[in-house]
Formats: C-alpha cells, structure tokens, sequence
C-alpha cells in the first residue's frame, strides 16, 4: 500500500500530445501524485494513454492514478483509481482493485463528506474551494469546507479548485496539507518551473 500521507501535491491532468514529457516535468518541478482525468477517449484509446502515464509515473516513482474507471485501472496496472460522486462506487473500486490500490473518492459537501467516511478509501478530494472551469456549474465550497473535511477524515484531504503559489498560505491556514493542481500546470509555459515555484510555496506554508 503506497502511503500519502506525506505527498502533499497532485497533478489532475487530461491527456495532451506531450502527455510523457509533460509529466516529467511536473513531477521533476515537485509533483508526487498523478492523475489521468480524460473524459473524451474511447477505453481503447484511454488504455493506450493511461500505460504511457503509467510507466513515466513508475519510472519517476510517483502514483498513478486514473479517473473514473475501476475496470480500466485494472486493465493497465494504474496504482489506483479516483471516483465522483455520480460514478462508480467506492466499493466496487475497491472489490475489482483489490486492497492494495489507491482508492480516491470526491466531496464537495457535508453530506458528501458524512457518507464518505463510511467508504472502503485512502484519501478524499474536497472542494473546489471557489469555482472553476475544471468543473463547470459547481459552485465553490469555500476554505471552511476544506477545513472541516481535513478535521474529520482519517486520510488525506486533497483540496481542489485554483490552487496557485498565492492561494496556498490561506488554505494552509484553513487546515489544507494536501494540494490538487490542474489549470496551473497544464495552462504553464514552463510546467517543471511552475510546478517547482507551488511545491516551494506549499512547503514553505506548511513548515511550522
């Protein structure tokens, strides 16, 4: 079982032409969690890319984690699989992957957050904190969100929803240890410098 307790940044990325060069950057620049979130391949087109994710992510040491799709997970080896609300159930990711694998789980509400604690996972998204295109029509739950989520999960929480350098002293005051980044590395010219430039930030935030 690969422990996250101490991984503190995850890259949330769809697939992109540069996929393999893109995630070594990232995980170069301070990235130490991966997930292939990709909502427009066919499953063969998606199996192709998740083992190309994959096997960068085994190279460089860092978990690889796909999105939606336990079976696919399965399929490529992927370290574990992050599941929505609306898709398949926890339980199930957990029975076709077994104990071992990585089992995420996102919340975006209390009552999101009471039925999660009761599921077979290993770490929970909160948020977003404000909206995002990421997720268009869901309205930001606000740092306090975040902060009782972290308070009462027995694992990581992961916040989502603009996490940037600048952002990241005010969630660290809200409780938040754990950071989700997408649209500030795959928007960024440079990703390893601009995963650098938020690792730096968030370690810097979280020394006491």
């Amino acid at each position: 079982m690969i422990d996250l307790g101490g991984r503190r940044l995850y890259l949330c990325t769809p697939d992109r032409p540069d996929l393999a060069d893109f995630l070594t950057a990232c995980v170069r620049g301070g990235v130490d969690v991966v997930q292939l979130r990709e909502k427009e391949l066919e499953a063969k087109a998606l199996i192709a890319r998740a083992r190309l994710a994959g096997a960068v992510c085994a190279d460089l040491g860092v978990p690889f984690i796909l999105n939606d799709r336990p079976d696919l997970a399965l399929e490529v080896g992927a370290d574990g699989v992050h599941v929505g609300q609306e898709d398949a159930p926890a339980n199930l990711a957990r029975r076709i992957l077994g104990p071992d694998a990585i089992i995420g789980l996102s919340t975006h509400s209390p009552a999101d957050l009471e039925s999660a604690l009761s599921e077979p996972v290993d770490y929970l998204s909160a948020g977003p904190v404000v909206a995002t295109p990421t997720k268009p029509g869901r309205p930001g739950t606000g740092p306090e969100y975040v902060q009782a989520a972290t308070a009462r999960a027995p694992w990581p929480v992961f916040v989502t929803g603009d996490v940037t350098p600048t952002r990241t002293p005010s969630l660290a005051a809200h409780g938040c240890r754990h950071f989700v980044a997408v649209r500030w590395l795959t928007e960024a010219a440079d990703p390893r410098s601009a995963a650098r430039q938020l690792r730096d930030a968030i370690d810097e935030a979280l020394t006491p």
